[in-house]
């Protein structure tokens, strides 16, 4: 297993209107990003776990290879300002990938 913060230089979260949230996650290197790529370890499934959401609620998932990048957006629990809601930005919501642990053997990369 090897950490996201490992394999990432940037890991954020940002509001995408009122009614959506979105992470990035930026990868430091090209074939750490091709890597996670290609096993799909990132997913819908793994957003809304981490997020505790139904999966329906991940609106899209997207691997964006100009910037070796994943890109995910859901819907906001609370529309951002609405009584109750607590992060308005929705730039503190990052926080449950920060913990994120990836299938990770660096045997595996050295065969492929």
């Amino acid at each position: 297993m090897k950490p996201l913060v490992d394999l990432a230089l940037v890991i954020r979260s940002k509001n995408a209107g009122p009614f959506e949230l979105t992470i990035d996650i930026i990868f430091k290197e090209r074939d750490v990003y091709e890597r996670v790529k290609e096993r799909q370890l990132l997913n819908a499934a793994l957003v809304a776990r981490l997020y505790r959401i139904p999966e329906e609620d991940v609106i899209s998932v997207t691997y964006f290879d100009p910037t070796a990048a994943f890109k995910a957006t859901m819907k906001r629990q609370l529309p951002s300002g609405n009584l109750g809601e607590k992060d308005i930005y929705g730039a503190q919501q990052h926080a449950p990938l920060l913990e994120l642990l990836l299938p990770w053997s660096d045997a595996d990369a050295a065969a492929s």
